[in-house]
């Protein structure tokens, strides 16, 4: 019964949440994707199945970009690894920091590895603003990965000091115009997030004038692709209806069990646009590969999990439990592969390559 109370108290907020009302208009409505042009879209790929990635020698989306550290061998072989299982789309973060301390370079690496991505068959999702995790990001070296934490060193984008100084929405605006500019039409790229997890880190609705900036910003620029901004968390009702009413294609979420996941999607199927989950698979939580992709193929929702390589991030971990002893943890919270190829479930691996394989 109490689990049945709090997937019917999830799908109240849920409704309250993308509630449209006279005061929330999309914010330039001629140019949002209709749920005609989005399902057009959507039938156009196969289904779509990966992960969010970040190579397993970086800790943070900047020891990733930054000239110095950027790798595209393990780029190259971690790629493969994903292509080995039939994943298609890989989630990807970038950083504003990245690219304001060399926006020709940053570009060019981001082009090569769509270069790489595209040698193994792989689309490309790309994230601009996160407010998870640390809140005061700085470019040069990054730090070292506390032991047993996950996610030490992981970024916000572009962080709480930076949104303290007036000037920054420019430098922001300029960023992601000339970023999608670049590659308005770059067929590698599937899809444009624009911002994760708006209002994360207790930010909440201070993150609106940043959402909404980005979403007036990424309307400016002739793209080919479509752009979404993920729900996340069912209690922020003003942040998910800009989010859902502005976004071509729906993206969210969810880390629960398979009744409150379906529950979700059901609801999110009621606006008539295509479905990807960006986020989800938390063996502890009960989200797992087992019990959740085969509910997205059949609902023909996007499955794209969190973490990818076991590495520097520590996403082995939870975010709740860390183990200061660094020990590897009985049962891994995410990841699937380890730094040598290594499978870390073969049940987990057969399944997503039997989902995965095209008929």
């Amino acid at each position: 019964m109490k689990k049945l109370i709090n997937l019917a108290l999830a799908g109240a907020l849920m409704l309250s949440a993308l509630t449209v009302n006279a005061q929330t208009k999309p914010l330039v409505k001629s140019k949002i994707w209709s749920a005609e042009k989005a399902n057009q879209w959507y039938k156009q790929h196969q289904w779509i199945a990966g992960a969010n990635f970040t190579p397993s020698n970086a800790i943070n989306q900047l020891e990733m970009w930054q000239a110095d550290t950027f790798d595209p061998t393990t780029i190259d072989r971690e790629l493969g690894y994903a292509e080995s299982i039939g994943f298609n789309t890989m989630r990807v973060f970038l950083h504003s920091l990245a690219y304001t301390q060399d926006p020709k370079g940053f570009k060019s690496r981001v082009s090569q590895y769509l270069a790489i991505a595209d040698k193994h068959h792989i689309k490309t999702m790309f994230v601009f603003f996160d407010d998870c995790w640390n809140k005061d990001p700085k470019i040069g070296k990054q730090p070292e990965p506390k032991l047993g934490v996950h996610n030490s060193g992981w970024m916000q984008d572009p962080g709480v000091p930076a949104l303290d100084n007036p000037k920054e929405m420019a430098v922001l605006k300029g960023y992601v115009t000339d970023v999608l500019t670049t590659f308005a039409h770059d067929k590698r790229i599937l899809l444009w997030d624009l911002f994760n997890e708006p209002g994360n880190s207790g930010k909440r609705e201070s993150s609106m004038p940043l959402l909404i900036n980005v979403f007036a910003w990424a309307r400016s620029v002739a793209i080919d692709q479509p752009i979404s901004v993920g729900v996340w968390d069912l209690s922020f009702e003003k942040l998910n209806a800009v989010q859902v009413l502005n976004s071509d294609i729906l993206t969210y979420h969810n880390y629960g069990e398979t009744a409150e996941h379906q529950m979700e999607v059901r609801l999110l199927k009621t606006h008539g646009k295509p479905l990807i989950c960006t986020e989800y698979m938390a063996r502890p939580r009960k989200s797992t590969f087992a019990t959740i992709m085969p509910m997205l193929k059949k609902e023909n929702v996007g499955a794209i999990n969190w973490g990818f390589v076991a590495g520097k991030t520590n996403t082995i971990y939870a975010w709740d439990t860390p183990m200061p002893s660094g020990a590897e943890p009985e049962l891994w919270f995410h990841d699937i592969f380890r730094k040598d190829g290594s499978i870390y479930k073969t049940e987990e691996t057969d399944l997503i390559k039997k989902l995965t394989a095209q008929k």
